[in-house]
């Protein structure tokens, strides 16, 4: 009998999580790691980054210009992360339904010059477009809702953020961390009169769960000074509405350097450097196990006691990641819904507060410029299963059907996206208690740094800007 490459993978690491399983060791894998080994299966650099993500491909790239010697670990066929284009097969055009805008910085403009992609102010006017309050709870229009004009109340916001400049790259927080920080941003906006900005907040901050009760920290963190002034001046995106595009031509430049393995998972780490001053990663490949020796690794990739089930994690590690909490989003785009090409729908509460809608659910839809094809987000408190969300969605649109909003039609997914886990949060308790000084200095432990939205924020130009400031610690 004979198996393909996804045969031979799924036996690779069966076979892997059998050894560990019986290695009886407090180091998950000891016995994989320590071989034998053939010379072929192992490879040796000074960085391990593992996460293809936005994150973990800047550092790469980076840490390369550095002259470090990297391999890029991605569990994906391809890299990018929550960057993602679909291409419509009939017109060719493109549509980024994942990342969309990046802020108008030096860091990010002289990236994307580096692979050649040129930029452009962001535009995602529609000419003659309609937007409809609906509460998609019950499928039926909001009559006489109106959007409340946000710009006296993002003055007063704004003059809030001022007083929190560090928030704009990591969690370099005071002690004690301020009070206002760790209110419940329901509060937040009742102690500062925000009431007007609240649906505007809560459309740029898809993702972050419930809105009102998380912890005023994490919403300064996405919608920060930098994002209120790319709100004034502009955002930018490709020129070519492909955002994917430098992920592709960093992909091909790293494949060709034999710095990236796809399709890959770690299997077992041992980073105690006890024998040659190197970390042991034992990944399982397309091809087979390989054995990476590295002085140092760059996590980028969520850190979920889940996602770190085969490393080698210490008490002060897991005892920080197991705090988290965690939300679902969800991205993607639908043929046949019924909603007009010139018609964005916006779920709206019809009898909540700031007429918000009730997670999880639909936030909102809008026409992509290609006929018969509509964009939806889909956000939730805490991770659903992909399957759930999808009946959600057609079930959403069957009573906006129902309820006459809509026209009759047979929805079906071009294509479905989720990002899970995405939003990670911890108690006000916690943060009052120094959790971030604790998760902060992580970066070095065990030969260990990390990076990713996690360690700032769900923003492609500021993790950059992050992991960017990260490079001096990681190469000293």
């Amino acid at each position: 009998m004979g198996f393909g490459i996804a045969g031979k993978f799924v036996i690779t690491v069966l076979i892997a999580n059998l050894i560990i399983a019986s290695a009886g060791s407090s180091s998950p894998g000891t016995d994989i790691i320590n071989g034998p080994w053939d010379e072929k299966d192992i490879i040796t650099r000074d960085i391990c980054i593992i996460g293809g993500g936005s994150s973990g491909t800047y550092a790469a790239v980076r840490l390369r210009d550095l002259n470090q010697s990297v391999v890029v670990i991605e569990r994906k066929d391809r890299i990018g992360g929550n960057t993602q284009t679909y291409t419509d097969p009939t017109t060719q055009v493109k549509i980024d339904i994942g990342v969309e805008i990046f802020h108008n910085t030096s860091i990010v403009t002289n990236y994307f010059a580096r692979f050649g992609i040129p930029l452009t102010t962001a535009d995602f006017t529609v000419p003659g477009l309609v937007t409809k309050y609906v509460d998609f709870r019950t499928g039926e229009l909001v009559n006489g809702y109106t959007p409340s004009d946000p710009t006296a109340a993002f003055g007063a916001y704004g003059a809030q953020l001022v007083n929190y400049p560090y928030l704009d790259s990591g969690f370099e927080l005071p002690n004690p961390v301020p009070s206002d920080l760790v209110l419940p941003f329901g509060e937040f906006i009742t102690k500062y009169d925000l009431s007007a900005a609240v649906t505007t907040i809560f459309d740029f901050g898809e993702g972050l769960g419930d809105l009102l009760s998380i912890p005023t920290l994490y919403v300064m963190k996405l919608i920060g000074l930098s994002a209120l002034e790319g709100v004034e001046t502009g955002f930018l995106t490709t020129a070519a509405h492909d955002n994917s595009a430098i992920y592709e031509k960093i992909q091909s430049l790293l494949l060709s350097a034999d710095a990236l393995l796809l399709q890959s998972n770690i299997v077992a780490t041992d980073r105690t450097c006890t024998t040659d001053g190197r970390v042991k990663i034992v990944v399982s490949t397309p091809s087979g196990l390989k054995l990476i020796n590295a002085k140092k690794i760059v996590l980028s990739i969520p850190p979920t006691l889940q996602n770190l089930a085969n490393f080698d994690l210490d008490l002060t590690e897991s005892s920080l990641f197991q705090q988290f909490n965690t939300t679902g989003y969800y991205t993607g785009l639908i043929r046949n819904s019924g909603i007009p090409d010139n018609v964005s729908v916006a779920n709206t509460g019809a009898n909540t507060l700031y007429n918000l809608p009730v997670l999880p659910c639909i936030y909102s839809t809008r026409p992509t410029g290609v006929p018969g094809l509509q964009m939806f987000q889909y956000g939730s408190d805490t991770p659903l299963p992909n399957d759930q969300v999808k009946a959600d969605v057609l079930a959403t649109l069957k009573r906006l059907e129902t309820a006459g909003t809509i026209a009759t039609a047979t929805p079906e997914f071009a294509v479905f996206s989720g990002h899970v886990p995405f939003q990670f949060t911890v108690s006000a308790s916690a943060i009052e208690d120094g959790f971030y000084d604790k998760l902060n200095a992580l970066q070095s432990y065990r030969e260990t740094f990390y990076t990713g939205a996690t360690f700032d924020t769900q923003d492609s130009s500021l993790l950059w800007q992050f992991t960017e400031a990260l490079l001096p610690l990681i190469v000293a």
